[in-house]
């Protein structure tokens, strides 16, 4: 069976002196030196008493140190386990507990909480071709893990009881290619990677793609817009990234005064993680010059279910596409009660999980006999077979009888000019829910309330628009980006009426 590390195998043997990944420490890789820091820090692994169906957790922020780990993690038949070092000691004292890996990698040379994990944990440190490194040893060998897991994620925002999703060495050489493909990546392309690794989507559609193309990709451990601006006026031939990197970039040139890209070089450009609207869109491909891709996905899924593949700017559609080949599709009306075609968006195919590790209960509710995920996301399918996403089934907001679809007010909210961002969830009353509104607004001409509660009076029917509009100039994000609306409610509890 083929490895997830056979990729860089392929690529050593093809180009071994082409360029493969760059970092903001400076380092830069050829495939060459990806294998042999690899090879080296497998090597320290496999003497600290990893086995095969271990679990090592890699401890860290983008760099090129976690894509020698990953694979060298590979390499041994262990089990990846990428948590992002920003996290607080809780919670990753709560995937240790879970994961129990034998082993946990620290790359401790970027600024941020690494050390004070290392140090927490006692990790000694390690040096090679790798870099500069901690090692730690928490729990003993075990080998217990499914010998075709490759990679343990915990899914962002988990509550309650930890949900591992194992993705399998098939599920992420399925996701490598098929993002590969649908971007045309080829040897020469530079991928910009500010998406963390320890997230599906930078894992799977950026690094395992890039390695599955042997495309180079400049790693960046945070999102700055300034920073992705430069990059794309560097020579960044395909960008994949969320809507709020989108909008902040955009709102960054604008402050310097330009209102376009003129990249040169620049081919593919995507969107994921959080539906489009036509406005927002015709404004992206306007600022890049090219046409804006849109596409869905899960972890669960290994990144990628859908996506499209328009060749002409202005292009209309903005579903996130029809299912990639060998993944099918298909919507449970259940959830929403049927009628409008609206319902559970379900997916099967070679990109679904194996499961969530030591959570059974959990596997079988989401997961059926045929191998049907159910997804908690709403959606419908067009008549041409495209995915339309309606948002979450969680965050569906009841509001006076009537279903009101977060994605629909935000993008209601987002054409207007002065708005970067929007974030819309339901709060419970006595009797009801009602719809409240989060906006990132410019620094320059800010908007009033008054001015767009207006603004979408005139786009939506009564019982959609919010009931309050908070205006702000950031939302709580996860590391990729992602607004983290679970933390809204909380967060502007003392602005709520």
């Amino acid at each position: 069976m083929k490895q997830w590390h056979d990729l860089l195998a392929a690529q050593l043997a093809a180009r071994p002196e082409a360029s493969a990944f760059s970092d903001s420490l400076g380092t830069s890789w050829t495939y060459c030196d990806l294998a042999a820091a690899s090879v080296e820090l497998a090597q320290l692994i496999a003497q600290a008493g990893v086995v095969p169906g271990d679990r090592v957790m890699v401890l860290a922020e983008n760099c090129c140190a976690v894509v020698a780990a990953l694979m060298a993690t590979s390499q041994c038949g262990a089990v990846a386990v990428p948590v992002n070092a920003r996290m607080s000691a809780s919670e990753v004292d709560r995937i240790l507990e879970h994961a129990r890996p034998a082993v946990v990698l620290i790359s401790t040379q970027l600024a941020g909480g690494a050390q004070a994990h290392a140090t927490r944990l006692a990790a000694i440190p390690i040096t090679g071709s790798f870099g500069a490194m901690h090692m730690a040893r928490p729990s003993p060998s075990s080998g217990d893990a499914p010998k075709e897991v490759a990679v343990l994620l915990y899914t962002t925002g988990t509550t309650g009881a930890p949900k591992g999703v194992m993705l399998t060495h098939g599920n992420l050489l399925f996701g490598g290619r098929a993002s590969a493909e649908l971007r045309d990546m080829e040897p020469g392309d530079v991928i910009y990677g500010v998406l963390p690794m320890t997230h599906v989507f930078g894992l799977a559609s950026v690094m395992t793609a890039a390695l599955h193309a042997g495309a180079e990709v400049w790693l960046e451990a945070r999102f700055s817009a300034a920073k992705l601006y430069a990059a794309l006026r560097r020579g960044v031939t395909r960008l994949a990234a969320v809507p709020q990197m989108h909008a902040l970039v955009m709102q960054f040139a604008k402050e310097q005064g330009l209102e376009r890209l003129n990249s040169p070089v620049l081919q593919y450009v995507s969107s994921g993680a959080a539906p489009l609207d036509p406005d927002w869109k015709r404004r992206a491909e306007e600022f890049y010059g090219v046409a804006l891709q849109n596409g869905y996905g899960m972890t669960e899924a290994t990144a990628g279910v859908c996506a499209t593949k328009n060749s002409r700017l202005g292009d209309p559609d903005i579903s996130a596409g029809p299912p990639l080949p060998g993944v099918e599709v298909r919507i449970d009306e259940r959830v929403t009660g049927g009628g409008n075609g609206i319902g559970e968006v379900q997916i099967r195919g070679a990109n679904v999980m194996l499961g969530y590790y030591r959570n059974p209960e959990e596997t079988v509710r989401v997961l059926d006999a045929e191998g049907w995920l159910s997804s908690g996301d709403l959606g419908r399918l067009d008549t041409q077979g495209f995915l339309h996403i309606e948002g979450r089934s969680k965050e569906l907001i009841i509001h006076g009888g009537f279903n009101v679809f977060p994605p629909e007010v935000e993008a209601a909210l987002n054409a207007h000019p002065q708005v970067v961002q929007s974030a819309v969830v339901g709060r419970r009353t006595n009797s009801d829910e009602e719809v409240l509104a989060f906006v990132q607004v410019a620094e320059v001409d800010r908007p009033e309330v008054a001015e767009l509660m207006s603004f979408v009076r005139d786009q939506l029917a009564g019982y959609k628009c919010p009931s309050q509009i908070i205006l702000t100039e950031g939302l709580p994000a996860a590391p990729t980006g992602k607004i983290l609306k679970h933390k809204l409610l909380k967060q502007f509890a003392a602005q709520l009426n």
